[in-house]
């Protein structure tokens, strides 16, 4: 059984930064890519950054490039978001998933195994 679990949301000023943490089991983590997604109230899910197997390859949603950072630690089987200068539309549950290859991308058919979600707010 694969599990995916997220932590580090909460309440923050906008301005502030926060980091995610998502912890995998069940599955050979080196082996695929792992995928964050956010979902805003009334808003369809969308995709936030993912990061292939070996952590060379990044890509970045275009409202985040810059400010959050995907990292990944195969030895702990744990991947990381780090997220600065927010804004409030930043607000939303973001969601972890693992990858269906080594490589994932965008789409979230691209990904198998996804965690309940960790709710990040942030204030005006």
């Amino acid at each position: 059984q694969v599990l995916v679990d997220e932590s580090g949301g909460g309440l923050v000023q906008a301005g502030g930064s926060l980091r995610l943490s998502c912890a995998v089991s069940g599955r050979t983590f080196s082996s695929y890519a792992m995928g964050w997604f956010r979902q805003a109230p009334g808003k369809e899910r969308e995709f936030v950054a993912s990061i292939s197997r070996s952590g060379r390859n990044t890509p970045y949603a275009v409202s985040v490039a810059g400010r959050f950072t995907i990292s990944r630690d195969n030895a702990k089987n744990i991947v990381y978001l780090r997220m600065n200068s927010l804004k409030p539309e930043d607000t939303a549950v973001y969601y972890c998933a693992t990858g269906r290859s080594a490589y994932s991308g965008g789409h979230y058919s691209e990904y198998d195994y996804w965690g309940q979600g960790t709710q990040v707010t942030v204030s005006s």
